[in-house]
């Protein structure tokens, strides 16, 4: 994922509509890949925040969507790796 700037009303645009797109469902399997990969309890229950607000990014700050977001790309990451295997 390139970096984005949240200070940019594009960039967070961007960020949103990418925090926005993904399900309910989705963000289950990402805590469940969070939780199996042990990526700590701060990580693990943002995730869970974001999971609450699934579709409604406009409820999040842009530091929060930022955080998630980079998550969400390394545990991308981490399932292909894994699907590799």
């Amino acid at each position: 994922m390139p970096k984005y700037d949240i200070n940019d009303p594009t960039d967070l645009d961007i960020l949103r509509a990418q925090f926005d797109i993904i399900s309910r469902d989705d963000w289950e399997e990402y805590i469940e890949l969070a939780t199996e990969k042990k990526m700590g309890y701060k990580n693990i229950n943002i995730l869970k925040s974001a999971a609450k607000k699934a579709g409604i990014s406009k409820y999040l700050s842009p530091k929060v969507i930022s955080w998630v977001m980079e998550l969400v790309d390394k545990l991308d990451e981490a399932m292909y790796e894994d699907e590799e295997e």
